[in-house]
């Protein structure tokens, strides 16, 4: 299974190449809902002086106002992406006033959907769909499921590797061909042993009740005010989370460019018979959705990996990906770490940029549909019951404890590691690969475990627990400073991004429908 791999790397070695794999381009988008000294759901809008949603490169909202979301540049280095992220937060608090930044994926207090509020940009047409999209989620899908923060992890290869990978592979197609086939490699993988990041990374255990009241569920009283799995690692991943019954008929295909984009764009041309219902705009002709179809744009189908290529402005994702390939790799599993400031750590980040490397050396055969179901049981397994002793998941026709299976991917992680630490003496490639095997021997160490553990101790409910984080967040940031030119990059931003937002709404020159009849009508 893993034989390429070896294989790969031994080349590498012996044509002393393998120092190419090194310093490929890292990014990451945090969400954290903004919430009031109670812990519910910020009802004012997004802070004007950290600049304009809709054009602000770096500080932006994604489903709701209160969801913000944080965006590093592609950067090189894991601790300058950790940095930037810090900054970034540290920037945001000098204009929350007493607001926090929601410390865990899962939210709360949830005072009804409509204690959501649906994010505004404006009145350009660019914002307008921006906003519309969204309330189509709502009614598609309820507003309670948008509010779940995560981090994407962003990856790609440095751009000197791919020459000298082709060549290893005896490769002769056109480069970004190539290229963009080895990262529809990495992506079936990434869903072939997604269920590990969720096992390593997930610390969504435990929700509010408020999240779920009145509603049906077989979740377990953890106390008053908290529902849990006992062996839940990630529920942000699970059924009540990004899970949408009218998508389970899409067969998605990544198995090449050609299919993945033909799939998802035939979804956004399909009217969906649910969603009719719904209708387009209601009785005071306000938009309730972009259109009927089982996909209002491609951004809405609910994948735990993408591949991806940047869109210019108007441009519809799948003719970016048609046009210009694939560009990098998104990974969407990963929930907040409640336990670091950001989110995330130096540690994480090693860890799962050596893990994407390793789905894009490694054996990666085309992913029948069968095998698809079972890679995605396996995640929702995992999610809900994946620190159960000696769980079982599905490799192929064949069956593995998860135990096994991680340590052996682990193992097969190790020559790896120990490229990508290069001279660094400290290896934390290496460290990281090896705090994450102690994991699968000791599910306690995982952040799930840590999380529960803590909770019980100290007598908290995740809603307390969670409050009790996010103060702890804010004073980590409230005592940090920007230099003056971190300072100053971050005021030029806002203030750029409101012009920028001005200069968009004056240029407009369609009706908001037939920029929309414009949009969709593009191939």
């Amino acid at each position: 299974m893993y034989s390429h791999i070896k294989e790969r790397i031994n080349k590498l070695l012996k044509t002393q190449q393998a120092h190419s794999l090194c310093g490929g381009l890292k990014g990451l988008e945090k969400e954290s809902l903004r919430v009031n000294p109670e812990g519910k759901i910020a009802q004012t809008p997004h802070p004007f002086s950290l600049g304009a949603a809709l054009t602000n490169p770096y500080i932006t909202t994604d489903y709701s106002e209160a969801l913000m979301e944080f965006i590093t540049p592609p950067l090189s280095d894991v601790k300058e992406c950790i940095s930037f992220m810090e900054a970034l937060h540290t920037y945001t608090y000098q204009h929350l006033g007493d607001e926090l930044l929601w410390g865990t994926s899962m939210p709360c207090v949830v005072d009804g959907e409509k204690s959501i509020p649906i994010a505004n940009y404006g009145q350009s047409n660019v914002g307008q769909m921006k906003h519309v999209y969204r309330v189509g989620l709502w009614h598609r899908y309820g507003r309670s499921m948008q509010a779940i923060a995560g981090i994407h992890f962003n990856y790609s290869l440095p751009e000197t590797f791919w020459p000298i990978y082709q060549q290893i592979e005896d490769n002769t197609q056109p480069t970004q061909d190539f290229i963009s086939g080895r990262y529809l490699d990495m992506t079936r993988n990434l869903h072939r042993y997604g269920w590990l990041v969720l096992y390593l990374f997930g610390a969504s255990p435990a929700i509010c009740k408020s999240f779920l009241k009145d509603q049906d569920h077989s979740f377990e009283e953890f106390d008053y005010g908290t529902l849990f799995e006992p062996n839940s690692t990630s529920l942000r991943m699970s059924d009540i989370g990004y899970k949408n019954d009218s998508q389970s008929n899409i067969d998605v295909s990544y198995n090449n460019l050609e299919d993945y984009v033909k799939n998802l764009s035939a979804a956004t041309h399909t009217s969906y018979s649910e969603y009719e219902k719904i209708g387009l705009k209601d009785s005071h002709n306000n938009h309730k959705q972009l259109n009927t179809n089982i996909l209002q744009i491609e951004n809405e189908y609910y994948s735990n990996v993408r591949p991806k290529q940047i869109a210019k402005s108007s441009e519809r994702p799948s003719n970016a990906l048609k046009e210009r390939g694939v560009r990098y790799v998104e990974l969407r599993s990963v929930d907040l770490g409640a336990f670091d400031p950001s989110g995330t750590s130096e540690q994480q980040l090693y860890f799962l940029e050596a893990f994407m490397i390793f789905c894009l050396l490694t054996d990666s055969p085309d992913l029948s549909s069968h095998e698809k179901e079972c890679v995605d049981n396996n995640l929702t397994q995992v999610a809900s019951q994946g620190r159960a002793k000696d769980l079982t998941l599905h490799r192929c026709n064949d069956s593995i404890k998860l135990k096994d299976w991680g340590l052996e991917i682990c193992n097969e992680m190790e020559a790896l590691c120990h490229i990508l630490d290069a001279d660094d003496p400290t290896k934390p490639y290496s460290s990281s690969l090896k705090y994450q095997v102690n994991k699968f021997n000791d599910a306690s160490l995982t952040p799930s475990a840590r999380l529960l553990n803590m909770m019980k101790d100290e007598s908290l409910p995740f809603f307390k627990f969670a409050l009790k984080k996010s103060q702890e967040h804010q004073t980590y940031y409230s005592q940090q400073q920007l230099s003056a030119e971190q300072q100053s990059f971050f005021d030029k931003a806002a203030e750029q991004s409101h012009k920028d937002q001005q200069q968009i709404e004056s240029a407009d020159t369609l009706s908001f429908d037939d920029y929309l009849k414009e949009y969709f009508s593009s191939e």
